[in-house]
């Protein structure tokens, strides 16, 4: 996905997430991060934000589905724990959860992370549809204390004008 949204977005940061610049904390592909401190055993918990025009008919899942793929190709071990529809037939979502492991910098991490697909279509021209993906990734063990904030962020998920988030 782009380093850049393909069309401008605005969504509120959740009080105690610090943005932070994609390329300073290791997420170069991402439009938009923001972490929470401090580090759970050497895991700082995060947001990432990306997306891009697909204007081929690939579904949602399926789209998640290319995700779970990459993220297959890097981790120890990888386990898809809920995977649902979400919003409507006019703002199509998608949402999965991933339990998985890695090792970073000689050191194992447990993570979970929780992604939501959103697709959107240009009010002009139908057939330019954009999908955005917003990930939240921390350790197991913070996730149940932080998962709502990232439902605050994505519920605040809108058209944006260009300005940053």
């Amino acid at each position: 996905m782009s380093p850049t949204l393909p069309i401008p977005l605005q969504f509120d940061v959740p009080h105690g997430w610090r943005v932070a610049p994609p390329d300073e904390v290791g997420a170069p592909g991402a439009a938009f991060v923001a972490v929470h401190p401090p580090a759970d055993s050497g895991f700082t918990a995060n947001i990432t934000v990306d997306g891009e025009y697909r204007p081929d008919t690939a579904t949602l899942p399926e789209i998640a589905d290319e995700s779970v793929g990459r993220m297959g190709e890097s981790a120890t071990s990888l386990t898809v724990t809920d995977r649902r529809e979400a919003g409507s037939a006019d703002a199509p979502g998608f949402t999965q959860t991933l339990a998985f492991s890695v090792v970073v910098g000689g050191q194992g991490h447990d993570l979970v992370q929780s992604q939501v697909y959103l697709s959107m279509l240009d009010v002009d021209d139908p057939q330019k549809r954009v999908v955005i993906r917003l990930v939240f990734t921390s350790t197991a063990s913070q996730h149940p204390d932080l998962l709502d904030d990232f439902r605050d962020l994505v519920r605040t998920v809108r058209p944006g004008d260009g300005a940053t988030p």
